[in-house]
């Protein structure tokens, strides 16, 4: 799942939002090749998310055949914080890590604020090997512009993007076909079809836990604002949740959590997100945010005739724009990795058609799909994939970046101010005030901070 998200708070994005529902078990996969020479060992960490492992076995033993003598050794765990932060401390580096912004233990966020990431901005400008184009031409434009990848705002790169999956809202598409209702696509709509299921049971909204209002905010914030006001907001400019946009966003989530069922903060959990989910597959609730991972991950619990339904955000009004978020996880380089150049190679050789081709296939059955973010790779999806990831193709717009990387302020967390809030909401236990409260002090306590 999402960091998850790739739980982002999502993330924590899909950290908390590809990785928070990765829950238990954990595995470790090495790839050596022979042939491998002393000194051109690289040492790749990966967190093993909704993806499975086997996919990176494969691309590193693509890498070692372009690389002669070179020896990947992959680790692939689902906490792989654990695994390698020992090390770490100790000055032991892996040369490359694959671990999103987002995750609980904040391993990646550590790294910025310690300024302990290599400047990636040259891989952009490398050739991708085996191409004639630059990983920069090959990227879907964007991706390499938001505040996750160049974390403090002077223009350089020091996370590169990886798997992306577009965030928005699921449902049971056989319900509504069933039930003769039509999608909404304004949220005047979405309330009216939620008065609709109310009458039958059936409640409008659920969501796996809270941390997956990462995606669900960012979007709306764009909706009520566009692109330049969601850029304030995230970077904690003075009064930006006192204006009439914010105010926006904060009545339309305050609004949905009284249509959201009653039992979802009670398994808004790492243990029993998928409680929440199963609402959606049984009919029991309409939508949920998430991720194209949880196709993957709800599998074993998913009848076979069922049939996904997905949507970017509705609009805020008629005709006006529409947005789903995309999550995408990251790569980075420690500054103090023993193979920097190697790393940087290895990286580039990610963007590739053969790695991105095996990114997609080599996964087992009931295992999501990775897709890198290049250009043209959809084509290459199967159908019910490319249902998720054409969202773009249909109108909506895409958003992208999170709340800005601060300084460490102790005891004070945007994220669980702005989303973990929900669940309050939910219950009763907090109001819209108070939630606009928590937001403004956690922004207003973080300016100073700002990177």
């Amino acid at each position: 799942m999402k960091k998850r998200a790739l739980c982002l708070t999502l993330a924590t994005a899909i950290g908390a939002s590809v990785l928070s529902g990765c829950g238990g078990g954990t595995g470790t996969t090495d790839s050596n090749a022979s042939g491998g020479e002393a000194g051109q060992v690289l040492k790749v960490a990966a967190i093993e998310s909704a993806y499975g492992p086997g996919m990176w076995e494969a691309v590193a033993s693509a890498f070692e055949k372009t690389h002669e003598g070179v020896d990947v050794q992959v680790t692939v765990d689902r906490n792989i914080e654990d695994v390698i932060g020992p090390g770490m401390k100790a000055g032991d580096y892996p040369d490359v890590v694959h671990l999103a912004v987002g995750r609980e233990k904040a391993l990646t966020e550590t790294m910025i604020k310690e300024k302990g990431l290599e400047d990636l901005t040259d891989i952009l400008s490398m050739t991708v090997p085996g191409e004639d184009v630059t990983v920069g031409e090959k990227i879907i434009p964007g991706f390499t512009d938001t505040s996750v990848t160049n974390p403090y705002g002077d223009g350089k790169t020091y996370l590169m993007p990886m798997f992306y999956s577009p965030c928005g809202l699921f449902y049971n598409a056989g319900l509504l076909k069933e039930k003769g209702w039509e999608v909404p696509e304004t949220w005047d709509e979405m309330w009216a079809l939620g008065d609709t299921a109310k009458a039958e049971g059936i409640s409008l909204f659920t969501y796996p836990h809270a941390g997956y209002f990462d995606a669900f905010f960012y979007a709306l914030l764009n909706e009520a604002g566009g692109p330049e006001f969601f850029d304030k907001a995230t970077h904690y400019e003075e009064g930006i949740w006192q204006s009439a946009e914010a105010k926006t966003a904060f009545d339309t989530v305050t609004k949905l959590c009284t249509y959201t069922d009653p039992t979802t903060p009670a398994n808004a959990n790492n243990d029993n997100f998928a409680k929440n989910q199963q609402l959606v597959i049984d009919g029991q609730s309409l939508f949920m945010p998430n991720g194209t991972w949880v196709v993957g991950e709800m599998a074993a619990s998913t009848p076979e005739d069922f049939e996904w339904g997905f949507m970017a955000l509705p609009a805020l009004t008629e005709g006006g724009d529409r947005y789903s978020y995309t999550f995408f996880e990251q790569i980075w380089v420690p500054s103090a990795a023993q193979n920097k150049d190697l790393a940087k190679e290895f990286i580039a050789f990610l963007y590739s058609d053969e790695a991105a081709k095996l990114f997609i296939t080599e996964h087992a059955e009931g295992e999501s799909v990775a897709v890198q973010p290049i250009t043209g790779l959809t084509d290459q999806l199967s159908e019910g994939d490319q249902l998720f990831y054409s969202v773009y193709d249909n109108g909506a717009k895409a958003a992208m970046g999170a709340f800005a990387s601060t300084d460490p302020v102790e005891g004070v967390s945007i994220a669980d101010a702005a989303f973990q809030t929900v669940n309050s909401l939910v219950t009763g236990d907090k109001t819209e005030q108070d939630w606009i409260d928590a937001v403004t002090q956690a922004s207003d306590a973080l300016r100073p901070a700002l990177q």
